[in-house]
């Protein structure tokens, strides 16, 4: 969040237009720039010695690889340590010498002189054996064609046996305490925060706070118990508490009275109001970056809090909460006269304007009068005067035009139950074609602030229709409002446009709507075209009735089968009975029972079936 406000310091200074926003921007780039600023910034201490200490790793295996490293192909003249094309004597001497040198047996454990053994002995063999030598030159190895073979080598300590116990532990270490500790701490505080980059505790308080009652003198104490405050708002010591007690009674006449005594809420709730009053010098060196601290938040802790009235429904709050925040960007409070955004405007240049027969009393009216009848400025420099009307002119000044209708009726009708929309158009007056809208002037707020408009359309009843927040950088913006029509009748809504920034140039105006009974609507009559189509079946219906028709159809072929084999069953037993009578007779007869007869006997029956 830091990082977004700070990156708008170069869109800011690039259009100062005021002697006093010229100031802040050069308070900006002092906070931004320099040693000492950066290295009371724990993320970037804690990034930059990271980034170091990877650095130093880096450049050390750069540093070993490049005078040690060997991504080459296999040399035997380099393994055996002799010059290339040395004879055959040189290279038994050589062998002679290595091996014994790096033999596994005067190494016991040493895998690092056991692989250069191997190698040794390999090397010798690729220039003394015929064969080796010949694939060597051919190949470039003594065992002939290889395919291509990626390793990783590692330091020569972690493979030492000796040190095994100690890799393993780091190892254990940085995979089972390391790696889960870290995602812990990302999950655990990435859990904590939800919508618009506002913790989850902040939500509640907000919700246990803020109720259709709350007054806009309420909310710097409301603002002061959030949670983002808590670990950073609570006193050191007793001498702090000091100070934040005398500043209170500098600032108690202006003050709500505090419904909580908590010294998280106490010390912010103090330090809100002694910056809406200007009573900065009362303030620390600590004390002011604590406030910084706030306001740098506030802007999103306010987007949450009307988010909160949004969801309880309560209009007048989420209103509250609006102002709330324009007198923060100007750094003023409740009392205050609009005229005070001024630039170099004090409480004695005001009280000039408000008396007398041409008195004036808001900023909008000051701006329309004749430069000659604009009292105030009689002390005031060339410079100054000049700021006053720069400021003048950029402060805004605005047309705001509202309709209401239906997309899919043409005669702009709207029939119960209707989606109606209500389209707000805001018009800069005081912003040339194609000319973009640049940040608040806010000199006294210590970051830069986007101007932004808050649209609300609510009921009579103090309901909420739609509250958002849309960004006026254009000439004219546009903002539609979705919403389904009410019952028959006629209604009378509230159209407010709030300033996120400037204080005295809000909008308030009705829509009116007349909802007609949907009956009166002409009937439907369906196309001949599209009654053909609702005739013909789906997808989904002709696979269910190709299913059905299968079934019924296994059903039949499983009936006929079960009464061919019922009959089958009836003419074998009637067979048999007229066969069993045969022989009766034949016995009776004195006739033969041989097999012939049995036969004949059998085809007579089937003759007579």
């Amino acid at each position: 969040m830091a990082n977004a406000l700070y990156a708008s310091d170069a869109s800011i200074g690039a259009v100062a237009r005021t002697t006093a926003e010229k100031k802040k921007v050069e308070e900006l780039k002092k906070e931004t720039k320099g040693l000492n600023t950066l290295l009371k910034n724990r993320g970037f201490c804690f990034n930059a010695g990271f980034t170091i200490f990877l650095t130093i790793i880096f450049v050390w295996l750069l540093v070993s690889v490049s005078l040690d490293g060997e991504v080459n192909s296999f040399d035997p003249f380099s393994i055996l340590e002799i010059d290339t094309g040395a004879d055959t004597k040189t290279i038994k001497k050589a062998y002679r010498s290595l091996s014994l040198k790096f033999h596994p047996d005067k190494n016991p454990g040493d895998r690092v002189a056991e692989a250069r053994f191997m190698m040794i002995a390999k090397a010798y063999e690729a220039l003394t054996d015929e064969e080796a030598k010949r694939n060597y030159e051919l190949h470039g190895n003594p065992d002939g064609k290889q395919s291509l073979e990626v390793s990783i080598g590692l330091p020569t300590f972690l493979l030492d046996s000796n040190n095994r116990n100690l890799v393993l532990m780091v190892y254990l270490i940085c995979m089972v305490v390391l790696v889960p500790f870290g995602v812990y701490a990302y999950y655990s505080n990435s859990s904590k925060f939800g919508e618009k980059d506002v913790m989850y505790d902040t939500y509640s308080w907000f919700h246990y706070t803020l109720n259709e009652h709350s007054l806009v003198k309420s909310m710097p104490e409301l603002m002061a118990g959030s949670a983002e405050f808590r670990k950073r708002n609570m006193p050191k010591d007793a001498s702090e508490k000091n100070t934040i007690a005398k500043i209170m009674n500098s600032v108690r006449a202006n003050m709500q009275k505090p419904k909580y005594n908590h010294p998280v809420c106490v010390k912010g709730n103090v330090l809100l109001h002694a910056y809406l009053l200007r009573k900065m010098e009362l303030l620390s060196e600590e004390l002011k970056e604590d406030l910084r601290y706030m306001l740098r938040l506030s802007n999103s802790l306010l987007d949450a809090m009307i988010s909160v009235c949004q969801h309880q429904d309560s209009l007048q709050t989420a209103m509250n909460c609006i102002e709330f925040g324009q007198y923060l960007t100007q750094a003023m409070w409740v009392k205050d006269s609009s005229l005070l955004q001024l630039p170099h405007f004090t409480a004695e240049e005001i009280k000039h304007i408000e008396k007398g027969k041409q008195s004036c009393n808001g900023i909008l009216e000051y701006r329309d009068l004749p430069d000659d009848q604009k009292k105030g400025m009689n002390n005031f420099t060339e410079e100054q005067k000049n700021d006053v009307k720069e400021y003048l002119k950029l402060f805004p000044d605005i047309t705001v035009e509202s309709k209401v209708y239906c997309e899919d009726d043409e005669d702009d009708k709207v029939y119960e139950g209707d989606l109606c929309t209500v389209k707000v158009t805001i018009t800069h007056n005081n912003v040339k074609e194609g000319e973009k809208i640049g940040l608040a002037h806010a000199p006294l707020f210590p970051y830069p602030k986007q101007t932004a408009w808050w649209v609300i359309l609510g009921t009579k009843e103090g309901k909420i229709i739609n509250i958002e927040k849309i960004n006026a950088t254009e000439k004219e913006v546009s903002h539609s409002i979705k919403f389904l029509a009410p019952r028959v009748g006629e209604y009378n809504f509230d159209l407010w446009v709030k300033s996120n920034a400037y204080i005295g140039c809000d909008f308030k105006g009705t829509v009116s709507l007349t909802t007609l009974d949907n009956s009166a609507l002409p009937e439907y009559k369906v196309h001949p075209d599209d009654a053909v189509l609702d005739d013909e079946p789906t997808l989904f219906e002709e696979i269910l009735n190709a299913h059905i028709e299968q079934d019924s159809d296994d059903e039949d072929s499983d009936d006929e089968s079960g009464d061919e084999k019922d009959t089958n069953v009836v003419e074998d037993s009637a067979t048999a009975k007229k066969k069993a009578q045969l022989q009766k007779a034949r016995q009776a007869a004195g006739g033969d029972d041989d097999d012939s007869d049995d036969d004949s006997d059998v085809e007579e029956v089937h003759a007579d079936k």
